[in-house]
């Protein structure tokens, strides 16, 4: 095997470098005019053929006619043998869990409009079932299977918003169910072109929010991804991964992701490790953006080695996580002052996420993460003085990792802290948080907020606040209490909304609002 990107390889065999000296390809019926469709695999084999010195073509009558550039001429073939034969097929695979989870952790980062590129697998199948409620999907492609048919057939999927091949679903392969190739005979709206121009990455950087989403076998703390089925297996270096994840990147609103499962399937490994060892990489560290396992979402673009590891470690699964931590301080990925604590085990609760369009402006509300750390000491830096005292009761002017400890080592039960953050994934800002601290002695929480300037007036403490006793009653806390100024009405007035008798005392010189679960209005 030559490792290569599956771009290059027309180029490899029409300049010769690597000569085919007999092409066996399979074809369509011809035409009246002698035109042959290379049916459910033009990729590779439009240009072995051209360049071979001899071509023998098996003339099968199941082979669908594809459209596009995907014709080979009678004249252009040496030897032709006619025999009819059942296509490769692959059926559905079943559904599992943990590739419904990630599916609808994807679904999420991909816009209407949006132009897709997938692959085969159970993963991947999970992933293209979430899509079934998006709009205006479009489709450039390596391979399509039976689910992107069946998208289209729910008008998920129109390609009518690609910016480039509008209205026509490219690819340069398939693989599925008789059902399938049925459906690409003839099929006016399917274009079928050689590998050299779907997997270009300058042509894939055409296409309007080109979303690209591959499966990887294994991932390591600093991004690097291994896509071998094995452990010092050579047979896969050739892919079409990197020509579309480096094409996405330079699309208008473009995204690639990465699909992982935490774990192999018996759950005995971790599929993150502390550094790949003993298998190729496939895909290099820096061209590596979102990753997404079932326990979360996480974009390493632009992220150094420190904020890399925190996020691999946060989406692997929790029985990995002490391990890796201690590895990535051994290999000083993480800094000496880096402590362990018992959130590292805390699971992501993804029910709590939610996005809002408010005044126009798309607003995510969600639990905070372990790497959101610099976003919210620079929401707290943003905001003016009296807020800060609103929040903290006392004027400050640094907010040190030390001073953000409580609220980003939360195990999602007894502490949690949610944010309200807009722009994209990984990039984003806080506008907004509110936290709730767990009193044993009580089981009561204690909650806080604080509201970016522009923002206020705009309900964003209101719904971190219900959102945050929705979680506490889930986890089995008794109810919610809030210490404030008797100056800041706000406090008062956004604790009382909550749908709970509320209570309000005098202590010193502060009030003490509490309300429990159990005293409904």
């Amino acid at each position: 095997i030559t490792p290569i990107n599956l771009s290059e390889i027309p180029r490899l065999f029409k300049s010769r470098q690597l000569p085919i000296h007999v092409a066996l390809i399979q074809v369509s019926v011809p035409d009246d005019f002698g035109w042959m469709s290379l049916g459910v695999s033009v990729d590779i084999t439009q240009a072995a053929a051209l360049s071979a010195d001899m071509v023998i073509a098996q003339v099968n009558a199941r082979m669908p006619r594809v459209l596009g550039q995907s014709f080979i001429h009678v004249d252009d073939v040496d030897v032709i043998v006619e025999h009819d034969e059942e296509l490769l097929t692959i059926s559905q695979m079943p559904e599992m869990e943990t590739a419904n989870a990630i599916g609808q952790l994807v679904a999420r980062l991909i816009d209407d409009g949006s132009t897709i590129q997938i692959g085969p697998g159970v993963t991947s199948q999970a992933t293209l079932l979430a899509l079934s409620n998006k709009n205006d999907l479009g489709v450039h492609s390596q391979y399509i299977t039976d689910d992107v048919m069946h998208l289209v057939a729910r008008g998920a999927i129109t390609n009518r918003k690609k910016g480039f091949n509008d209205g026509k679903l490219v690819a340069s392969s398939a693989i599925g169910s008789p059902l399938l190739y049925e459906y690409i005979h003839d099929n006016p709206s399917i274009d079928f072109y050689p590998s050299d121009y779907v997997n270009d990455p300058g042509i894939i950087a055409r296409h309007n929010k080109m979303v690209c989403i591959n499966v990887g076998m294994s991932m390591d703390l600093t991004g690097q991804m291994a896509a071998d089925a094995l452990s010092h297996n050579y047979y896969s270096g050739v892919t079409g991964m990197l020509d579309f994840m480096r094409g996405a990147s330079r699309s208008p609103g473009g995204k690639s992701i990465v699909l992982l499962t935490s774990t192999f399937s018996k759950g005995t490994r971790s599929r993150i490790v502390p550094m790949l060892e003993n298998t190729a990489v496939v895909v290099p560290r820096g061209d590596v953006h979102y990753v997404v396992t079932e326990y979360g979402v996480v974009n390493l673009f632009g992220k150094s080695f420190q904020e890399r590891a925190m996020a691999m470690i946060s989406i692997a699964h929790p029985d990995f996580r002490e391990e890796l931590f201690f590895r990535a301080k051994e290999m000083g990925l993480l800094g000496a002052e880096r402590t362990l604590s018992e959130s590292i085990h805390g699971i992501y609760p993804v029910r709590l996420e939610e996005t809002r369009k408010i005044d126009g402006e798309e607003v995510v509300f969600r639990p905070a993460k372990p790497v959101d750390e610099r976003r919210i000491q620079e929401h707290f830096y943003s905001l003016n003085q009296d807020d800060v005292v609103a929040r903290f009761f006392h004027k400050k002017h640094s907010f040190f990792k030390d001073d953000l400890a409580d609220m980003l080592q939360i195990d999602y039960v007894n502490d949690m802290t949610m944010l309200a953050v807009v722009g994209e994934v990984g990039f984003g800002k806080v506008i907004g948080l509110g936290e709730y601290l767990l009193v044993p002695s009580t089981n009561m929480a204690e909650v806080a907020f604080s509201v970016s300037r522009e923002y206020q007036g705009k309900k964003i403490g209101k719904i971190l606040l219900l959102k945050l006793a929705q979680a506490a009653l889930e986890n089995g806390i008794s109810g919610l209490f809030a210490m404030t100024s008797p100056s800041n009405l706000g406090m008062v007035r956004l604790f009382k909304t909550l749908p709970y008798k509320v209570r309000s005392v005098f202590e010193d010189d502060m009030v003490v609002l509490r309300c429990r679960f159990d005293e409904p209005v």
